[in-house]
């Protein structure tokens, strides 16, 4: 089905924006907003996926991009965590490489080894040949929301696209990468291409995003999740102008918008002037120094480390609290792990930690 935008009385020049559901009582949407709900807020990264039967049960033999792009499908994941787990959010079931193998790259993700690019982007001419995006070619995606924002009742949904500098890193390493020498060496020795190649993926991201935010979503999550191997000098240079610009598509709907990344310790400060409203925060910085970081008056999510999942109770319940506790020092704080949730962690501790931060 394809997308079809939503009537609107706004004038001329402004966004189409859907009636935004109200969803008084959530406390992740208060959280996001800096308030101090009456419970601590959780959900978790890939809390929809590889670790619960069902999902398994239901992606058999099906590749994860055809999941991605079938509206049933991806909206029946997207609520599996939600029924089995009892978290205040459902975050979208998709990839960041979606919009991209709509535009049209030639680009699929491998099992066990993540996106894998057929042509790398490393000069001016391969960043010429990117496609652009249109709406309608995530109009499967946008249908997948709107049947979401039907079924989910006053759980909010999270929609979200990936950070241009994940995004181009992707591309112009032809896969996932340690090191990106690829990425680091055009930015700095071709940066008029790095520009070009960044604001295009912006353009991609801001599309992908505007389609979700047109269905409904009711809040946003940019992925920066490779922007850890960068300089904060390098992050502001040629990073942050272009994630601007994405976040600021979200800020024309009014919706909490949260940004990510691993290993962004150095980054944070930075991370919150490209537009967020919530500062996503790994388990390498405690909460409450990454607020002061921060310079306060901010809300954050996070941090628990994914590892200990595995722990026993008695370790990860003293995390648990400890990371709650150290989240009273910011303006708002969403509970989540510091990356996302590990394939074979038992969805049982996820609804133990579920039950324990709502009792704090």
């Amino acid at each position: 089905m394809g997308f079809v935008p939503q009537v609107s009385s706004a004038p001329a020049g402004a966004p189409s924006v859907s009636p935004r559901r109200a969803l008084p009582g959530s406390a992740f949407l208060a959280a996001a907003r800096g308030e101090r709900p009456a419970r601590v807020p959780v959900w978790f990264m890939r809390q929809a996926g590889r670790s619960l039967p069902e999902y398994r049960a239901l992606r058999e033999g099906v590749p994860m991009l055809d999941a991605c792009f079938d509206p049933e499908m991806l909206a029946e994941i997207t609520m599996q965590p939600v029924r089995r787990l009892g978290v205040d959010a459902a975050i979208l079931f998709s990839d960041i490489v979606v919009p991209l193998k709509a535009a049209g790259v030639d680009i699929d993700i491998v099992p066990g080894t993540g996106p894998v690019v057929a042509s790398p982007v490393r000069d001016a001419a391969a960043v010429r040949a990117l496609p652009k995006l249109e709406p309608e070619q995530v109009g499967q995606v946008a249908e997948g929301v709107r049947l979401l924002v039907e079924r989910l009742g006053e759980t909010p949904l999270i929609g979200f696209a990936g950070a241009p500098f994940t995004l181009a890193s992707y591309l112009i390493e032809g896969g996932p990468s340690r090191n990106h020498e690829h990425t680091k060496a055009l930015m700095h020795s071709q940066p008029e291409v790095w520009h070009d190649l960044a604001a295009r993926l912006a353009d991609i991201a801001a599309t992908f995003l505007r389609a979700q935010l047109e269905a409904g979503v009711d809040a946003v999550q940019l992925f920066d999740s490779w922007a850890g191997a960068l300089s904060e000098r390098d992050y502001r240079e040629f990073v942050l102008p272009h994630s601007s610009r994405v976040l600021a598509v979200a800020g024309e709907y009014g919706v909490p918008r949260i940004h990510f990344g691993v290993g962004t310790g150095e980054l944070l400060g930075a991370m919150r002037e490209a537009g967020a409203d919530v500062v996503g925060v790994d388990w390498r910085i405690p909460l409450d120094v990454a607020v002061q970081r921060l310079g306060g008056n901010v809300a954050v999510q996070g941090n628990l480390d994914p590892a200990l999942l595995y722990a026993s109770w008695p370790v990860l319940e003293a995390e648990v609290r400890r990371i709650v506790e150290e989240g009273r020092a910011a303006r708002g704080h969403v509970f989540n792990l510091g990356h996302g949730v590990l394939p074979s962690v038992d969805p049982e501790v996820l609804k133990r930690v579920v039950d324990l931060v709502h009792s704090l």
